[in-house]
């Protein structure tokens, strides 16, 4: 059989949760039981942060789906433990601050057409969605600009060499003395990277 190509929709609580765990599980919820159980070895996945409103990763699954009632994942009803899961392994995964703006992705992908335009993140609501290739092969090729090579292959877990370190002399306003702090260098490369980009609102 051809494989599936996913859309996950998850938070960023839960999908920190799921990058501690070194992405390797991914629970479905009760309500999507029906597609959770089509999930299949070699089937994609992508992730879409809905209080980010960015897509994060990318990863294959690894196992047919089982049941599991270990609570794992957080959700504002008790009862929910996303109970059907399936082995995952990573295939790109960002860090928070390279997430792929869904504002700027969303409205072109093929899956979206459904709704009216102005409504396209409608097509977003529910954990679990199938998408056309054509769509994942687009999400993934963005994640992909976003992340560097490691060895040939996308599969920085987003939480190692994020941003380089460099020190730099400041003076401290009270003191007058100087003093030294760090702050990220951006590389020329994601200087320059022209790949669509969550934009970072002040709180």
């Amino acid at each position: 059989m051809s494989k599936t190509y996913w859309m996950i929709v998850t938070t960023q609580e839960n999908l920190d949760i799921t990058r501690e765990r070194g992405f390797n599980l991914q629970g479905i919820d009760t309500k999507n039981r029906k597609k959770a159980i089509r999930m299949e070895p070699e089937d994609r996945v992508v992730y879409y942060v809905s209080d980010k409103k960015g897509f994060a990763a990318s990863a294959t699954v690894t196992s047919n789906s089982f049941e599991d009632g270990e609570r794992i994942w957080k959700h504002h009803n008790d009862r929910e433990l996303f109970p059907h899961r399936v082995n995952i392994g990573p295939d790109v995964v960002l860090a928070e601050s390279d997430y792929i703006d869904a504002y700027q992705v969303g409205p072109t992908m093929e899956y979206v057409k459904k709704w009216p335009p102005h409504l396209w993140p409608y097509a977003f609501y529910g954990m679990l969605h199938i998408i056309p290739q054509r769509d994942f092969n687009f999400v993934e090729a963005e994640l992909m600009r976003a992340n560097k090579r490691v060895d040939g292959r996308f599969s920085d877990l987003g939480q190692k060499n994020a941003v380089e370190l460099v020190i730099v002399e400041c003076i401290d306003p009270q003191t007058e003395q100087s003093k030294f702090r760090k702050r990220p260098k951006l590389s020329s490369k994601k200087q320059k990277s022209s790949h669509r980009r969550r934009s970072h609102k002040k709180k």
